[in-house]
C-alpha cells in the first residue's frame, strides 16, 4: 500500500520541494536498499527532478512553461484551466528514485518537485518504497 504525502501548494504554480518529506518516508520505512516511487494522482499538477541549490532555477522553469503555455490560450475545454492540464503532461506524472544505504540515491543538486499548475490547492503524492 503507497503511503501518501499531502502537500498544500499556495499559488496558481509553483514548485514544491518535497525533498526531505519523501526523504524522512524512505527513513522511517527503514528501506535499505531498492526503489522510492512517487506518483502525482492530479491532472493539472505533476512531479519532477531538478536543481534544488538555486531557486531561480524553478523561477525560470515556470517562466519558460507560461511562455510556451501560456495560462489564456485558444484552448478548448470549458474548465477554463487547460494550460494547466498541459504543463502537467510535459513533465509527467512520476519519478523512479534509487535507494541506497537509506538515502535517496539523487544528484549532488537535485530535489524534488511537486509541480503545481491549478493551485492553490491540496495535493497527494503516493509514494511506494520496493525493496531490492
Amino acid at each position: 500500500m503507497p503511503r501518501v504525502l499531502i502537500v498544500q501548494t499556495t499559488r496558481r504554480s509553483e514548485l514544491v520541494d518535497i525533498t526531505e518529506l519523501v526523504a524522512q518516508e524512505v527513513e522511517r520505512a527503514g528501506l535499505k536498499q531498492g526503489l522510492c516511487a512517487l506518483f502525482v494522482p492530479h491532472t493539472t499538477a505533476a512531479i519532477t527532478l531538478n536543481e534544488n541549490a538555486d531557486p531561480s532555477v524553478r523561477e525560470d522553469l515556470l517562466a519558460f512553461l507560461e511562455r510556451a503555455v501560456p495560462w489564456a490560450g485558444p484552448y478548448r475545454h470549458l474548465e477554463g484551466n487547460a494550460a494547466a492540464h498541459i504543463k502537467a503532461s510535459l513533465l509527467g506524472a512520476s519519478v523512479l528514485i534509487p535507494v541506497q544505504g537509506s538515502r535517496l540515491q539523487l544528484g549532488t543538486w537535485q530535489g524534488i518537485y511537486l509541480a503545481e499548475f491549478d493551485g492553490p490547492r491540496q495535493r497527494r503524492v503516493l509514494l511506494d518504497l520496493v525493496a531490492t
